[in-house]
């Protein structure tokens, strides 16, 4: 059975800005070995970067072309020398600690790139 976090209230559900939004490029991270490295649509003109730990999932090219949900709000952090602008929504399966399957979140139809998730 999976543990669960504790409950929060709604207002602080509401607090996270759930988009979705286009992969553009996918390619490996320079300096990691399970991270990808995503170029954006999240519908604004310059776009953002999330770096992703899929390698093992995911080929950069599967992603590319995919509508996959994100959260937009997270701080941007730098991870091996590339920044990361937000978070990609996934399923993970675990064998106690080790991942055993990543699965994206992805739309079942096209939506505007930057759509808000509610």
């Amino acid at each position: 059975m999976t543990d669960f976090l504790p409950q929060i209230a709604y207002e602080e559900f509401a607090k996270l800005d759930l988009r979705v939004v286009t992969v553009t490029k996918a390619e490996l991270h320079p300096d990691a070995d399970r991270l990808l490295k995503l170029q954006i649509d999240d519908g604004t003109p310059e776009g953002r970067q999330i770096c992703a730990g899929m390698k093992a999932w995911y080929a950069p090219e599967e992603l590319e072309g995919s509508q996959v949900v994100i959260v937009a709000n997270l701080e941007p952090r730098k991870i091996r020398g590339e920044l990361s602008e937000g978070m990609v929504i996934a399923a993970t399966k675990r064998n106690g600690e080790e991942a055993e399957d990543v699965a994206v979140l992805r739309c079942d139809r096209e939506m505007p790139a930057g759509s808000k998730v509610s």
